[in-house]
């Protein structure tokens, strides 16, 4: 049920796009130096990163430019902020990511011709669910993908967002994004802001919002008001269900 979820989820909310922090005169300047340290890495980075696409690098290759990008892209020392190989049970994650010495997310890495999905998502998650770890992220190099974990039975899991570094999207559309998973971002926690406010806006809480009774019963109003036919309230929700909501919005 939680994969079945995880899958749809991710497929409709990648669908919209991520609020942009706009970056004003009065910024603080330890978020203007991240964005410009994340604009000289995107430049960096273009050819190296283009080059490993079109030879289909093996997984190896692409880790060595993850660890580069994290370090002079995200600000993360590669000494004292990441951890490769980390031990969870057996199993061994391909980064931690520490801050001030607490694990706050694992980072799965896969080749970068590979189309991240829910199969590369299992994994990472298992690891966060025994650790305690809230953040996820899966990337290719390219693709970098941000989800979070909320513990339960099942676990849910939500797409926080994703950027694709090597699409058409201007620089500016991909550091608003990138920049949430800067040491200087995440150390914040402003990530799990984004989070919020895409987990209240997305098709669970919107049908949730719809099939509630004060919904039902101002729908039945208007359409009395409309038709002059008066349909039960238990019978607005039976024809939402069926006829207009999708299935990703009845979890």
């Amino acid at each position: 049920m939680a994969d079945q979820a995880t899958g749809e989820l991710s497929a409709q909310a990648a669908e919209k796009p991520v609020s942009r922090r706009a970056t004003s005169k009065t910024a603080p300047r330890w978020e203007t130096e991240a964005r410009d340290r994340l604009r000289a890495a995107l430049r960096r980075f273009s050819k190296p990163m283009s080059e490993l696409a079109s030879r289909d690098a093996n997984e190896g290759d692409t880790r060595l430019l993850v660890t580069d990008f994290l370090c002079d892209g995200l600000g993360y020392d590669k000494y004292a902020d990441l951890t490769t190989e980390y031990q969870v049970r057996g199993e061994f994650a391909d980064y931690g990511v520490r801050i001030d010495k607490e694990m706050v997310a694992f980072i799965e890495v896969k080749r970068i011709a590979t189309k991240l999905g829910a199969k590369h998502l299992r994994q990472v998650e298992m690891y966060a669910v025994n650790e305690g770890v809230e953040w996820l992220i899966l990337t290719n190099g390219a693709m970098w993908q941000a989800y979070h974990l909320t513990g339960g039975l099942p676990v849910q899991i939500d797409l926080a967002f994703e950027v694709d570094l090597l699409s058409e999207d201007t620089t500016a559309h991909k550091i608003n994004q990138l920049f949430y998973l800067s040491r200087e971002s995440l150390k914040r926690r402003q990530i799990d802001e984004l989070w919020k406010a895409r987990r209240a806006t997305s098709p669970q809480s919107l049908g949730k919002v719809l099939l509630s009774e004060p919904v039902a019963d101002a729908i039945r109003k208007e359409l009395r008001r409309q038709t002059g036919h008066n349909v039960p309230a238990d019978e607005v929700v039976q024809l939402l269900r069926e006829t207009v909501l999708v299935p990703g919005c009845l979890e």
